[in-house]
């Protein structure tokens, strides 16, 4: 059900007025309530196992002065019954990542994390990193806190497996093994050079370490060792005692690996003047996989309890819990959080709040990096807000940029050109804003960078205008930079004249005198070029700015050039995905000899059925 005041008063109450009415029409059902502004912002979504009883806690005053100032600002409110507490919890954590209130406790980075996949789909598994979905056959060995972790993992294991790593197209195409193999790195399956049952028997190895029984794995291969060193057969114990000190060094990278925790996230949380570290550690198969620290969005007056309720609610919204979760600090309703993520897990996730023993010393672990991570982050925002201050008073600007934008472009002679935006505020670099714009003006010349640039900035403040004409959601920079002199500058200056934009603070950033580094001009409409001295710690951080926007840029058209080199004509017929493009290119060797073949060899390539092997036929010799 949904509840909201009448429209048609005059004079809306609001505050603890509005709520005492609200509670007036609410019965003890469980469910999850909303606090909106006189704008109809939401400010607030909580959970309730009896919303009458949770509301009428905010129709009294004594409260702290976060959720006074919450109070004061609800003009209205809605509500939404659930089934169940567990529904309203879930329901909860689902509007909070998607609302994003102000007054909730808001975990802001949500990414996925990798897992090493040992793929099913070939006769001669492939193990290879994985991200997102698990939707492709194999068996899957996860979470690790970051692709580093992973690529760590994989180098070491591809040393004591020797499992190939290569694509099947690539696997399918070698007549002789690859660099891998020479350097000793995969055991060259795709040219016969290992039996398909003894590459499984080291695929079943490699899953064995991954599930933590390593000890039994290390202590085979010292057998085959010792065995191959009876026989005199030294240059296979030397190869087998690399597979064991490469199994080592998997296990002293990870640091701890705990005897009596087989499968666990370990959560720390640390607080300090407003601001909170949440860092997990992922234990899995006895073994630490890696750590990630976050720092949720919370108030002065939070308590841990709700930080880390919050924490849990929000983080495994869409990942897959762990059996055991060990915490820090306990949370109010553990009865019903570990409901509702046995229910997502389909099996048994406990909750402990270690007092000592063995995964205490590990919340101690998780607590310390926290704690440290914290403290350089406060040191890391300190450093920042001075050079945001100096950035404005370097630029006339009134008042330190909370979102600065930078812009520069990529191509090659006018080739695959693209345009990037890179983000800068009072944390450092916010990745999850950057952009990239692929130019597709068909009237551009060539290499014309200005057109580029008024193309891109055109493109953004469209957009913009119309995601946040009011300017109320922080999307809109405080501050332009554009990689460039008076050419760029008087482009983009033409674009936000015709948007109605000149309001923001512009600059362009010129190599200045020979190019060099520390040279740089500034510009900006209707002032002289002026630049910064060459010590300057401001005119530092816009070349980090300037040289951040260039990497992300290159990166960009690197990856879109790499695309187009890969590409085939096969990719643009209606019918022909991965697969199939995979099994034809397999089949022919070469795009080209498809383009040649005749139907009945068409039809004669798995997976590729009659009706589309005529789409192809068609395609290639139907152009006239």
């Amino acid at each position: 059900m949904t509840i909201q005041d009448d429209p048609t008063s005059n004079a809306q109450p609001t505050g603890y007025a509005i709520i005492q009415r609200y509670v007036k029409t609410l019965d003890s059902s469980p469910g999850v309530y909303r606090m909106l502004d006189g704008d109809s912002r939401v400010l607030y979504v909580g959970k309730a196992r009896n919303l009458k009883a949770r509301v009428s806690n905010y129709a009294r005053p004594g409260h702290s002065g976060r959720i006074e100032r919450m109070i004061a600002a609800t003009a209205s409110m809605m509500f939404l019954t659930t089934r169940t507490e567990t529904e309203a919890l879930l329901l909860e954590q689902n509007l909070i990542k998607q609302l994003k209130p102000k007054y909730n406790v808001l975990l802001r980075d949500d990414k996925s994390f990798p897992n090493i996949l040992v793929a099913k789909d070939h006769s001669f598994p492939q193990i290879k990193k994985h991200r997102g979905a698990k939707k492709e056959k194999g068996a899957y060995f996860g979470p690790f806190a970051n692709a580093g972790a992973v690529n760590r993992t994989l180098n070491q294991l591809q040393k004591a497996f020797l499992l190939r790593n290569c694509s099947d197209s690539m696997f399918d195409s070698r007549t002789r093994p690859c660099l891998l193999y020479q350097i000793k790195r995969c055991s060259g399956p795709c040219v016969g050079l290992i039996s398909e049952e003894d590459y499984r028997e080291s695929v079943k190895d490699a899953e064995r370490f991954l599930s933590g029984r390593s000890t039994k794995v290390q202590e085979e291969l010292a057998e085959q060792m010792m065995a191959a060193s009876e026989a005199m057969e030294f240059e296979r114990a030397a190869s087998l005692r690399d597979r064991i000190r490469a199994l080592t060094q998997v296990q002293t990278s990870q640091g701890i690996n705990p005897r009596g925790v087989a499968e666990a996230d370990v959560i720390g949380l640390y607080m300090d003047s407003g601001q909170a570290c949440v860092q997990v550690f992922f234990i899995r198969a006895n073994q630490n996989w890696g750590n990630k620290d976050f720092y949720p969005r919370v108030g002065p007056d939070v308590s841990p309890a709700e930080v880390m309720e919050a924490f849990l609610g929000q983080f495994y919204d869409n990942k897959e819990p762990p059996r055991q979760l060990i915490l820090s600090d306990a949370i109010e309703n553990a009865d019903l959080m570990q409901e509702a993520l046995t229910e997502k897990a389909g099996r048994k996730v406990e909750i402990l709040v270690p007092q000592r023993g063995e995964k205490q010393e590990l919340v101690a672990g998780a607590l310390r990096n926290a704690r440290e991570s914290l403290a350089r982050r406060m040191s890391e925002s300190a450093t920042q807000a001075k050079l945001l201050r100096g950035v404005a008073e370097a630029f006339d600007l009134d008042t330190p940029p909370g979102r600065i934008e930078v812009y520069d472009n990529s191509h090659i002679q006018g080739t695959n050109a693209v345009g990037g935006m890179i983000v800068a505020g009072p944390e450092g670099f916010m990745k999850n804003a950057y952009r990239k714009f692929n130019i597709r003006g068909d009237d551009l010349t060539p290499g014309d960078d200005f057109g580029m640039m008024k193309e891109v900035l055109n493109r953004r403040f469209t957009r913009l205008q119309k995601e946040d004409p009011d300017r109320e959601k922080g999307l809109w920079p405080d501050l332009l930079l554009i990689d460039g002199g008076a050419g760029q500058v008087s482009a983009v200056h033409e674009i936000m004249q015709t948007h109605g934009v000149e309001d923001i603070p512009m600059v362009g950033v010129a190599k200045g005198v020979d190019r060099d580094h520390g040279k740089e001009e500034f510009h900006r409409i209707g002032q002289r070029p002026f630049a910064l001295k060459r010590n300057d710690p401001v005119l530092y951080f816009i070349q980090r700015l300037r040289d951040e926007a260039h990497r992300f840029a290159i990166g960009t058209h690197r990856a879109k050039r790499a695309k187009a080199v890969g590409a085939t004509p096969l990719d643009e017929i209606p019918g022909v995905g991965a697969a199939r493009k995979r099994a034809l290119l397999a089949h022919f060797g070469s795009a080209k000899a498809v383009s040649r073949a005749n139907l009945a060899d068409l039809k004669a390539v798995d997976g590729i059925s009659a009706g589309l092997a005529q789409k192809v036929y068609d395609f290639f010799h139907d152009k006239g």
